[in-house]
């Protein structure tokens, strides 16, 4: 007989973890199932120990820079890759098993190791036990993608997860993906002393995002010596003289680059091909994840997907907010929806880029009157004191009903600025209320004003 439960939940990353505790501590009998880490992607080979690297990265950056600001060191900045990853594994032990500990201590809550797989619509497999249970939640997250490029199965590749294993220095590194995790990923090794190439098959780095914002970037990272190959629409790879050779486009006589180290960073799979979906009749999209309904419910009645599985946001905080929607929904009688959240996000290249809300494109397609206000860093007294005067401040507004439509803030604490606007945007108020606002000084929002103060009709 199946071991009976309230609830079961499949995976630990950052929508389980509270979702269990809420429901155990609501007196409901939960499971929760972990087949490797605990934590998921975030914890263990996401944003802890990549912005834990990029903080280490940074140090080495500002300390070759020490003399911009008075500070003389003595010697070459020297680099030790493995006392770098040892920071690095440090930080993320500390979140895993603090979080383990966590769940193995809460009351009404069992949890369990191994593979989870579906039997039935209410019933998982997992060794040689069987749980049951009316309600059960997926949060299984997604892997990075492998792209079926040619000549990909015949050499070494990394990807964001093998990278957290790194404790040497690649001597030239490539990698396939100019978006948020390659570039991340590029900064980070330039600034701790490689030779970085990244390649992208699309006419500019971060496609989605503005046009500015993407030649701003470019602009960033090439400053920093990092080569950038746009329109790259025919990659291939081979080894060669003990190197790997990256080809760039189709034409005879065909550009290629040659690197010690190839990573691939172009998009991520969800972890949904080995739940036994089908024994449960939950039905996919294309690409594996999971279809889930505005309250995140699956088409199978008592099933849930949270998270990077659903393909409805790919990031941590996204995921947490699943959480905070199905217990709501579930527990308080609430009627949230994804469909209520502003997307907003950041690059952790440095500066930071924020984003909230729509784009240009998406502002334009939307047939509102839009007016936009940019203000340029380089005027920002922080910024200027800081020595780091790149990037700008973007804002766009429906100028009929005065709501503030999209942010894009490149430049110092611009993830944290942005959200000071997000607040507005939830609150439904007008940007108005910006002009009338007293900000502290020297701050990045204390701009915030002036960036309102002369909008123009967006082209």
């Amino acid at each position: 007989m199946p071991t009976q439960f309230d609830a079961i939940i499949i995976g630990t990353g950052q929508a389980g973890p509270p979702l269990a505790a809420r429901l155990a501590g609501e007196g409901l009998r939960t499971a929760i199932i972990e087949r490797k880490l605990f934590g998921g992607t975030c914890v263990n080979v996401g944003c802890i120990p990549t912005k834990t690297l990029i903080a280490s990265a940074r140090a080495a950056y500002v300390t070759r820079r020490s003399e911009d600001f008075g500070i003389k060191v003595s010697g070459p900045v020297e680099v030790d890759m493995e006392r770098v990853k040892a920071r690095k594994d440090a930080v993320v032990k500390k979140s895993k098993d603090g979080l383990e500990a966590w769940l193995q201590g809460t009351k009404n809550l069992t949890v369990y190791r191994g593979q989870a797989r579906f039997e039935a619509p209410k019933l998982i497999a997992i060794g040689g036990e069987q749980l049951s249970a009316e309600r059960i939640f997926i949060n299984v997250g997604a892997r990075a993608h492998v792209p079926d490029l040619p000549g990909i199965k015949d050499v070494p590749y990394l990807t964001n997860a093998g990278m957290m294993e790194v404790n040497f220095l690649p001597a030239h590194l490539a990698i396939i993906g100019g978006s948020y995790i390659g570039l991340e990923f590029a900064q980070m090794y330039r600034r701790f002393g490689s030779r970085v190439t990244v390649v992208e098959t699309k006419g500019r780095l971060i496609p989605r995002d503005d046009e500015d914002i993407s030649n701003a970037v470019r602009d960033i990272l090439q400053n920093e010596g990092i080569d950038i190959r746009l329109n790259s629409a025919c990659i291939a790879v081979e080894r060669r003289d003990g190197q790997i050779e990256v080809k760039l486009d189709c034409d005879d006589g065909a550009k290629s680059v040659s690197a010690s180290h190839l990573l691939l960073a172009v998009g991520r799979a969800a972890n949904t091909h080995d739940l036994g979906l089908d024994k449960a009749g939950v039905a996919v999209d294309a690409r594996g994840f999971i279809t889930v309904d505005d309250e995140l419910r699956s088409n199978v009645p008592g099933i849930w997907a949270l998270g990077d599985c659903n393909g409805r946001g790919a990031f941590t905080h996204t995921s947490y907010n699943d959480y905070e929607i199905v217990a709501a929904n579930l527990l308080d009688g609430g009627k949230r929806r994804v469909s209520d959240r502003i997307p907003t996000y950041a690059l952790y290249i440095d500066p930071p880029l924020g984003r909230a809300g729509m784009t240009e494109e998406e502002a334009r397609s939307s047939k509102r009157k839009v007016v936009v206000g940019k203000l340029a860093m380089s005027h920002v007294g922080r910024a200027r004191e800081r020595g780091e005067t790149q990037g700008f401040m973007k804002i766009l507004v429906d100028a009929e009903s005065e709501r503030i439509l999209g942010v894009a803030f490149l430049g110092i604490e611009a993830d944290e600025a942005v959200q000071s606007l997000l607040g507005l945007m939830y609150a439904d108020q007008p940007y108005t209320l910006l002009e009338r606002a007293m900000f502290i000084h020297p701050t990045v929002n204390e701009y915030l004003p002036t960036l309102v103060g002369d909008l123009e009709p967006l082209a």
